[in-house]
């Protein structure tokens, strides 16, 4: 019989984890699996599955969780000789990286479609020895992601990070910024994002043409610019023309290098990261992932 894990992390989702596992742990069997579900309890837990589900051979993982947990089992597999099969059950605030692979969002449908056994081959992200899923994110901005409240994100959601990151908007904290890539730039920035995937907390305009196995990163740099002219780059987020704007630079490459003279902490999928300088790559159709058939 096929070996697989059931990753689960039971306080995702208003701590419904336990309540979707039992039914995905019976389509596993259907499908001919011999499961072993394991139970996160901490930090580090989910990698540490995943990098076992490696070393074992295992053929097939699923994950039930937010892109927290989803984030975890990716850095545990990401340098992995044997990388198994994923299968995305979302749970989380907003689960960005489902939303990109077009994995529906609720979870009983989103473990039907593991028996329709449709593979797509999809990119993953490095930031010096890290690796990530959706969105690095530089600036004033971007420390408000990490810095706000996990209780505020799971009562509103993606509104949680605007409401903090207008609240930085105030202070206007622009920063000097050196990229080297293709297409090098340099100047005074109020926040880099390097896109992925064409979701961003929970919005998919930000960065429209990112394609989950394009093998580019999507780079936004908004420059120093005034509060008003902030306010006006909000439409275009929202109608996905963020790169035409005059105020933002824009930048698609396979890798760069990022640096200040400031000393600037690069936000990761919404966690604190490094600081700055960073090189930045993007590992092109790294991963098998389960997703929906077309129709």
């Amino acid at each position: 019989m096929k070996q697989a894990m059931l990753i689960v992390n039971p306080s995702s989702g208003k701590e419904l984890g336990k309540q979707y596992s039992d039914h995905a742990l019976k389509t596993m069997n259907e499908m001919g699996y011999e499961t072993e579900v394991r139970e996160t309890k901490g930090e580090g837990d989910a990698k540490e599955f995943a990098r076992e589900a490696c070393d074992g051979k295992l053929e097939f993982v699923a994950v039930l969780g937010g892109d927290g947990t989803i984030s975890e089992v990716i850095n545990g597999m990401a340098e992995q000789e044997n990388r198994p099969l994923i299968g995305l059950i979302p749970l989380g605030t907003v689960n960005d990286f489902a939303r990109a692979l077009n994995i529906p969002m609720n979870p009983e449908e989103a473990i039907d479609i593991f028996k329709q056994n449709h593979v797509q081959r999809t990119d993953i992200g490095k930031i010096n020895g890290r690796f990530f899923i959706n969105i690095v994110a530089v600036g004033a901005l971007a420390e408000a992601s990490f810095s706000t409240p996990i209780e505020q994100k799971s009562k509103l959601g993606p509104l949680a990070y605007i409401i903090e990151g207008m609240k930085k908007m105030k202070e206007k904290q622009p920063f000097e910024l050196s990229v080297q890539s293709d297409h090098d730039w340099k100047g005074d920035s109020l926040l880099m994002l390097v896109a992925l995937t064409n979701s961003v907390g929970g919005m998919e305009t930000i960065a429209p043409d990112a394609e989950v196995n394009d093998g580019m990163l999507h780079v936004f740099i908004i420059k120093d610019i005034a509060l008003p002219q902030f306010l006006m780059l909000i439409p275009k987020v929202l109608s996905g023309e963020l790169a035409d704007s005059e105020h933002v630079h824009y930048i698609k490459t396979t890798k760069l290098e990022a640096s200040s003279t400031y000393e600037m902490i690069a936000n990761v999928d919404g966690d604190e990261g490094d600081k700055l300088p960073v090189e930045i790559e993007n590992l092109k159709q790294h991963l098998d992932i389960l997703i929906p058939l077309k129709e």
